[in-house]
């Protein structure tokens, strides 16, 4: 009887990172037919989806369904999630590197910017990203900001600050129908904040809000929101691309809306720069100076400043990426060094078998889109790397895990966590209520039976 020939084992590819970036690379992964390849997508969180599910504001729907295309890629059993996996912590790049063919780091960008002024630490002073990712529901996030005041600026000019001051402003009843925190809800029902002030340093042209944000704004019941129409003066031009002029459409259309008197309100002010976060034991105001800038979009101060009391700030201007354990970095452009994806080492020649996409790639721009094309640029890449190289047997890593302890929340966990979320939601006619704490998620992910949640006993952080 002939035998047939036994056959080569499939290539073995780490993504580090289950967000959009790095799914899509799971998927350009098992959609090729060059080579037969298994992908294990590691992330420090139990749950996948990143900064979908963490970062798109609970009120947008819409974008939060591409999760279903998300979670085809989990299914697919060439695919599988091993979630509570931290890299530098539970593993290292070394151990990577040695059971991989290949590693693909998209951890995305977690840190933030800094506005880089006097008093930016004070309590009631923080960033957006620490915000959103409260009101998001990340396990790790503890509330950033007493919502004990009136007034609260917002530093930014792109549409994460617009997500801020609209969950601030917007009726909780709005918010009771999305899948947040039932605490996160509670807090906001006894929110203080009556006025939220966007501040943009440049000009109306050179902001980065989208002509869809910017009329969502002005769509939510029970705020007026305010833009003055002569620093809207000058900034018509022809030669704006499209985008451009349908956003000052949309900022002209807001101006030319009359306040009609709304308990809460948000206003949109240009050519104001922060100079320095007043108080004391907490935030009490903003110093802030007046600029004017040229057509190229550089802005200078005049020197004219002014105080805004207030009892909160926040910074939106902008995410940046966080080392990975040994992996190279560029602390300045807060990225992994690459070429086209493969990882660059500090004399620019590749590191073999590394490579990167997604904002640890080129830095936090783009929408969720854009990731699927930066993957498809890499794992392009990293396939024609993987055609000089000889097929290896490598060892696994569960052995790894097992060896020390660690039990990672598997694509079945996830499934768990998934469903105690839609349950939890559905005592409340919700689709879904965020479960915010480790203990609850880990117990849910590791637990191979159900275990019953209720939300009334759900520890928040603290």
């Amino acid at each position: 009887m002939n035998r047939l020939p036994p056959q080569p084992p499939a290539r073995r590819v780490a993504v580090v990172g289950a967000g959009p970036a790095g799914l899509y690379a799971a998927e350009e992964l098992i959609r090729q037919n060059r080579h037969d390849v298994r992908v294990d997508v590691l992330d420090r969180l139990p749950t996948p989806y990143g900064l979908v599910r963490y970062g798109v504001a609970p009120d947008h729907p819409r974008i939060k369904s591409i999760t279903g295309s998300l979670r085809r890629v989990l299914d697919d059993p060439r695919v599988a999630f091993h979630g509570g996996i931290e890299l530098g912590t539970d593993v290292t790049r070394r151990d990577l590197l040695e059971r991989y063919d290949a590693v693909v780091y998209a951890a995305g960008a977690a840190g933030d910017r800094r506005l880089g002024v006097p008093g930016e630490d004070l309590p009631g002073s923080c960033s957006a990203s620490a915000f959103v990712s409260w009101y998001s529901g990340h396990p790790d996030a503890r509330p950033p900001l007493a919502l004990d005041t009136e007034r609260v600026a917002v530093v930014g000019a792109g549409n994460v600050a617009l997500d801020v001051a609209r969950v601030l402003t917007r009726p909780v009843a709005d918010l009771e129908r999305t899948d947040m925190p039932e605490a996160v809800l509670a807090a906001l029902r006894d929110s203080a904040v009556r006025e939220v002030v966007v501040l943009a340093r440049r000009g109306p042209r050179h902001a980065r809000f989208t002509p869809k944000e910017l009329r969502e704004l002005g769509e939510v019941d029970g705020v007026d929101v305010i833009v003055d129409p002569r620093q809207l003066a000058g900034s018509e031009s022809t030669d704006a691309d499209r985008t451009t002029q349908a956003t000052l459409r949309a900022l002209a259309d807001l101006a030319a809306r009359p306040p009609l008197g709304a308990p809460r309100r948000i206003e949109l002010r240009f050519f104001t720069s922060p100079r320095r976060v007043l108080g004391g034991h907490r935030v009490t105001g903003l110093l802030t100076e007046g600029t004017h800038g040229g057509p190229d979009g550089t802005s200078e101060g005049t020197a004219e400043l002014s105080t805004l009391p207030l009892g909160g700030v926040l910074r939106a201007i902008g995410y940046r990426g966080l080392p990975l354990d040994t992996v190279p970095f560029d602390t300045a452009r807060g990225v992994v060094p690459n070429d086209g994806g493969r990882v660059l080492d500090p004399e620019g020649v590749p590191c073999p078998g590394e490579y990167v996409t997604g904002w640890l790639k080129r830095g936090p721009s783009g929408v969720i889109g854009t990731n699927k094309l930066d993957s498809a640029q890499t794992v392009a890449l990293l396939l024609d790397d993987l055609d000089g190289l000889p097929v290896r047997h490598l060892p696994d890593l569960t052995g790894l895990l097992i060896g020390r302890g660690i039990r990672p929340v598997g694509l079945s966990g996830w499934a768990r966590i998934d469903s105690a979320e839609q349950e939890l939601g559905a005592t409340r006619g919700r689709d879904r209520t965020k479960i915010a704490d480790w203990p609850t998620l880990l117990r849910l992910g590791r637990t191979p039976h159900p275990v019953p949640v209720d939300s009334e006993e759900l520890p928040w952080p603290s």
